[in-house]
């Protein structure tokens, strides 16, 4: 039976048997049943890790320390509203840190800290505590941005949409007549994107961002 530490780009994080590139936490969210209780987030440090970290095998739920949460790409890792680990994703943390500051005209990276207090105000809805969604222009959205089309999570790439589930991204589609769209993606990560980060894409992506 599958943990739940899949983490969707709804935010929601589900028992699925889905493989992904990455890993990342929230924080403790589980119990002594390796369960996860209501609480969704412990941190406002949301984090996007590699899978492999010198070869250390860790377990997956320890008791009251943190929630190895997995993600099927960069991508849905953004949508969710994560961002690289600093630690064991430096050079892509600085790029992250980079794009935000040269898409907000800022004279120099932000800390980690200033950035995930603007991600959670834009991730989560304070009094719901469910995702917080925008409505945008379609043509305006970045490559790697993730938005809600025919019901469903689907990746922007070449001003096309790509479905998404864990068994890959189905086949590219351009929406006839597409203007205003539900975008997943919070706008903080949308800035980054449009200012040139490239996120690590599922090979199932036809067309690679790096």
């Amino acid at each position: 039976m599958p943990l739940q530490n899949r983490v969707l780009p709804t935010q929601e994080i589900v028992a699925d048997s889905g493989r992904g590139l990455l890993m990342g936490n929230r924080g403790s969210l589980h119990g002594a049943d390796r369960r996860l209780g209501t609480t969704r987030w412990r941190s406002k440090a949301w984090i996007c890790c590699v899978l492999d970290w010198k070869g250390i095998r860790r377990d997956p739920m320890p008791p009251g320390r943190w929630t190895a949460l997995f993600f099927f790409d960069e991508a849905v890792a953004l949508a969710a509203g994560h961002r690289p680990c600093h630690y064991c994703r430096r050079r892509d943390f600085l790029l992250y840190a980079g794009a935000w500051a040269s898409g907000r005209g800022l004279p120099e990276r932000p800390r980690a800290a200033e950035m995930d207090a603007v991600l959670h105000h834009e991730r989560v809805e304070s009094r719901t505590r469910r995702q917080r969604t925008s409505v945008q222009d379609f043509s305006g959205l970045p490559d790697g941005a993730m938005v809600r089309f025919d019901g469903r999570p689907a990746l922007v790439l070449d001003q096309q949409v790509l479905p998404w589930s864990w068994e890959g991204y189905g086949e590219r589609l351009r929406p006839p007549g597409l203007h205003e769209v539900e975008v997943l993606t919070p706008p903080a990560n949308l800035v980054v994107l449009q200012a040139g980060f490239a996120p690590l894409l599922h090979p199932s992506a036809p067309s690679q961002l790096r």
